[in-house]
């Protein structure tokens, strides 16, 4: 259940907020009430000289930095101060309602001197230390709220004395309690919210709450209920009234289904989201006939809608949401029949229904919110679709759904249409510029073959959000004069046929936040006055066109844009001094010339991200890099830039990715050893020199992937180097490296493990490799998780092959080829089963190739060429497969791939030796591809005799 696991953690959020919000608004509501009591009646009755001296206690007890008791004065009537309220006829304080008043301290014993309080609401303000215990002497008291403050250590056990309490709120505190047995001894409690409470270790909360006679409305939110077995529970006591029952967020299976179904038939609304539900829906809402809302999202729910639902024909909203119900949705829509003239919200996405859209949705007549999104549903909407003249949300996203968008006249109310990610392949029709409430439309990921002209867009004032992106035969066609008749917040058209001109009518928008044209097929210039961006602009798109031109100074703008991407294009010229307020410019694939030394003028303390990959930059960097203190990525590769790399680059503290491969830099490396975030860092294919440094093991912890390759570095490989456990791609190759290989290679964690835990660590978003694998370059994103290269060859590397290297059980591709190793290939090398890449040739190896190799079953090239091993081939499927120039050149060797027999094979004719006049030029594409062809050819010719001789091949399993 992928689909919303995006945004789930917004949604918890919005909807606690909600939450808060409800309960302000219902406590505003009482507060009002309760002070105007004492202003109702024409009797002028001042209250009790004994109690004012007691509120007078109270308040010095208490932090009033906003000064909202300044009314409590001892020359007042405290009937008359603010919050306080007063019998009408005898002046005893009965009422004291301080809610959201800013207040902090403790609470003091002299409320214990107000003894007909029936009203006491703290709730909203920053008390702390304990719930006094005396406030259970205060026998009169109804309603106690205390919600959202401070207050810590155990609930008082005494708050079970207040046998008149109605209402009782201790949510949002740091209060902690093992058992609520207190509360069953509030027989006339109504009302109980102890939400964002720690209810981990009440194991006995449902019987104390199955004890409550009168209840109605139970909030437990976000309180980590266990899960407990609630089957065998006595509901002699339970209340019969109960009509609210929300505890969401919790850790409930689904044998609350059973409670549920034995406290009350009077329930109203049932919340039970974010718990941990599973299997099929019993049979617990068979009589409930007052139901309106059941909300039984983000749990792990099976099957579908029971026919149970059949009796719920008040039902107003059913929210399922991201679960797992896989039934077929015709089938269980047609439970909720009872309902098609209540039903207004109906929530079903992120599920596995099968089927398709089903007819008898379009009954049910009062429907405002429709959301089927990420269902795995398939066919096209019914044309009886339009009969839901009701419909304000519409979200049918990420399903199979195919054929035209629907006819939609009638649909006035329509707001958000969300069609995405389906298969819709048709035209757009015209009613379509007839819904006059339409906010938001995304039909982004389709198929559709449309023309969009202004008839689409006829009635639409009210359009904030547009999204038509990824449709390719999405095409545009309006006057040039064209001035919508609407003002949007964000518009998205990224590979749509926008082009060839700029669409010219963009510039008209003054309230985007949003802009992607991305792909759009533009190949003009844009227009001066473009660049004259409103300030709600974050995002702007333009990348992967062929927009020409000159990037503009944007330094005199105030307004802060987050993301600035041009890249693939063809604007050229110098780059300006950078947008101070920019956090990301992406200006790669372009034509820029000249050098950069503008940047020193800009103040831009909030650039994030800067690609300046593959332009025609040149000149020397200038050292002022340390201004840019936020700065995480920087690619500058595929430039000519010269002279040395900066030493202010040690200062980028926040820095995860440096690349910088592919130009002219030259000198030693300045220290990074600061930049400890680093993840990435590329310098390959430069003229970079000097011993490569300790601190890059001892410092960069964090590093994922280093790239020296094809410089001048020397000396020998530091045995820090083994200090990174999460490096994943290593690669010296091409150097002036000599010494021996470190013997504690297999201390490098992610090479030496074979876990799908490593595989998912996460990858940020932005991040991009450029990475030879298999002989050519590739580029990786989000998949570089799965690299595990070591690439240390073209070197002078001397010694033995470490035998520690065969506990690299997590590499997919290791050469060492072309340096001056001696002796065995380790006996153990057929450990590493993951192996794809194998390169060992142009050395000095002697001695056999070891039998593990047989073991070597995901090799898919292999390269032992030009050493000095003897003895048999081992022979195995996938040894097979290779032919004869992976085992060239080595004399002594022999086996079918080189199409010679060994000795005591019989007489064959000498082997032609091959690799001795070989050029000493590096290995080739072209090597490579001989390689994988005749990999399939040989896999090919193996599968065919394996087929033919049957007996074999049962006798060998």
């Amino acid at each position: 259940m992928s689909g919303r696991s995006s945004i789930h953690s917004g949604s918890v959020l919005a909807r606690l907020l909600w939450l808060v919000i409800v309960s302000s608004a219902a406590s505003c509501c009482c507060s009002s009430a309760a002070v105007n009591i004492s202003t109702s009646s024409d009797v002028i009755v001042r209250c009790m000289e004994r109690e004012k001296h007691a509120l007078l206690q109270f308040k010095q007890g208490l932090v009033d930095d906003s000064n909202a008791l300044a009314s409590w004065e001892s020359k007042e009537d405290c009937c008359e101060w603010g919050g306080v309220a007063c019998d009408n006829q005898t002046g005893h304080v009965i009422m004291l309602d301080l809610y959201y008043n800013l207040l902090g301290g403790e609470i003091g014993p002299s409320l214990l001197e107000l003894p007909y309080l029936y009203y006491l609401d703290l709730g909203y303000n920053s008390f702390n230390g304990t719930i006094p215990k005396s406030i259970g002497s205060l026998s009169r008291l109804k309603v106690l709220k205390l919600a959202f403050n401070f207050f810590s250590g155990s609930i008082p056990p005494q708050l079970g004395n207040l046998s008149n309490l109605h209402t009782l709120d201790l949510s949002s505190n740091s209060v902690t309690f093992e058992n609520l047995k207190w509360v069953s001894q509030l027989s006339s409690l109504r009302y109980l919210n102890m939400s964002y409470l720690n209810f981990s270790r009440a194991v006995n909360w449902p019987q104390s709450i199955s004890q409550l006679p009168s209840l109605m409305e139970l909030r437990l939110i976000l309180c980590q209920l266990p899960d407990v077995d609630m089957a065998s529970l006595s509901f002699i006591n339970s209340s019969t009234s109960l009509q609210v029952l929300h505890l969401p967020y919790n850790f409930l299976g689904s044998s609350v289904f059973c409670w549920i179904g034995n406290v009350s038939r009077n329930l109203v609304s049932i919340d039970l989201h974010d718990n941990r539900m599973k299997g099929p829906i019993p049979n617990a809402f068979t009589n409930m006939d007052f139901l309106l809302s059941l909300d039984l999202s983000y749990n792990q729910l099976e099957g579908g809608i029971p026919k149970s639902f059949r009796s719920l024909c008040r039902l107003e909203t059913l929210n399922l949401l991201s679960n797992n119900f896989s039934d077929r949705l015709e089938q269980s829509i047609g439970n909720l029949s009872c309902a098609q003239d209540t039903l207004k919200s109906l929530y079903l996405g992120d599920n596995l229904w099968w089927g398709s859209f089903p007819d008898d949705l379009t009954r049910f007549v009062s429907l405002q919110e429709l959301d089927i999104d990420n269902a795995t549903m398939s066919g096209s909407l019914p044309k009886s679709f339009r009969q839901l003249s009701q419909l304000r949300t519409l979200r049918l996203g990420h399903n199979r759904l195919s054929g035209s968008f629907p006819d939609v006249t009638g649909l006035s109310l329509l707001s958000t249409i969300d069609l995405s990610h389906n298969q819709l392949n048709g035209s757009l029709h015209d009613s379509l510029g007839q819904l006059s409430s339409l906010t938001e439309i995304d039909l982004s990921r389709n198929s559709l073959n449309v023309v969009l002209t202004e008839v689409h867009f006829l009635n639409l004032s009210q359009l904030l959000h547009v999204d038509v992106s990824y449709n390719p035969a999405f095409s545009f066609r309006v006057s040039l004069s064209w001035n919508p008749p609407f003002q949007l917040d964000e518009l998205k058209m990224a590979s749509c046929k926008v082009g060839p001109a700029f669409p010219k009518w963009t510039l008209t928008q003054r309230r985007l936040s949003r802009l992607d044209l991305s792909n759009a097929g533009i190949s003009d210039s844009i227009p001066d006055n473009f660049w004259d961006l409103p300030c709600s602009l974050s995002l702007l798109n333009l990348s992967i066109n062929q927009i020409h031109g000159r990037f503009p100074n944007l330094t005199s703008r105030n307004c802060r844009i987050y993301l600035i991407d041009l890249s693939s294009n063809r604007f050229c010229g110098a780059l300006p001094p950078f947008h101070k307020n920019v956090s990301a410019l992406l200006l790669s694939k372009n034509k820029f010339t000249g050098d950069l030394s503008s940047i020193c003028s800009t103040q831009a303390p909030s650039l994030e991200i800067l690609d300046l990959f593959y332009n025609l930059l040149s000149g020397e960097l200038p050292n002022c890099w340390f201004q840019f203190k936020e700065l995480l990525a920087l690619n500058l590769a595929n430039n000519s830039f010269s002279g040395k790399i900066p030493s202010s680059f040690g200062s980028l503290e926040s820095l995860y990715q440096l690349q910088l491969q592919r130009n002219n830099f030259s000198g030693e490396l300045p220290s990074l050893e600061n930049c400890t975030r680093l993840v990435l860092v590329d310098l390959g294919f430069n003229n970079l020199s000097g011993k490569i440094q300790a601190w890059i093991g001892s410092s960069l912890k964090e590093m994922w992937v280093l790239q020296l390759r094809s410089n001048h570095f020397c000396g020998s490989i530091p045995s820090s180097i083994c200090s990174l456990p999460l490096i994943r791609v290593l690669d010296l190759s091409q150097n002036n490296i000599s010494g021996v290989l470190p013997r504690c290679l297999n201390n490098l964690t992610a090479f030496s493990l074979v876990s799908q835990e490593v595989d998912d660590l996460p990858v940020p978003s932005d991040f991009v490799l450029q990475h030879i694998w298999k002989g050519a370059e590739r580029e990786y994103r989000q998949d570089v998780r799965y690299l595990r290269s070591f690439d240390i060859s073209s070197n002078n590397l001397t010694g033995v092959i470490p035998e520690n290297i065969t506990y690299m059980l997590g590499l997919r591709s290791l050469n060492l080829s072309r340096n001056n190793l001696t002796g065995l290939i380790p006996g153990k090398f057929g450990q590493l089963e993951v192996l794809e890449v194998l390169d060992l040739s142009r050395n000095h190896l002697s001695g056999s190739i070891p039998d593990s190799f047989t073991n070597l079953h995901s090799l898919a090239v292999l390269n032992l060429s030009i050493n000095n091993l003897s003895g048999r081939i081992p022979s195995s499927t996938q040894l097979l497969t290779f032919i004869e120039s992976s085992f060239a050149g080595n004399v002594g060797l022999c086996g079918t791939q080189l199409n010679t027999k060994c000795p005591g094979d019989g007489p064959s004719e000498d082997p032609e030796v091959t690799g001795g006049a070989e050029s000493d030029g590096f290995i080739t594409t072209g090597f490579y591809v001989s390689i994988e062809i005749g990999f399939f050819t040989g896999f090919v010719g193996v599968c065919l005799t394996l087929l033919r001789k049957t007996s074999w091949r049962c006798s060998s399993v």
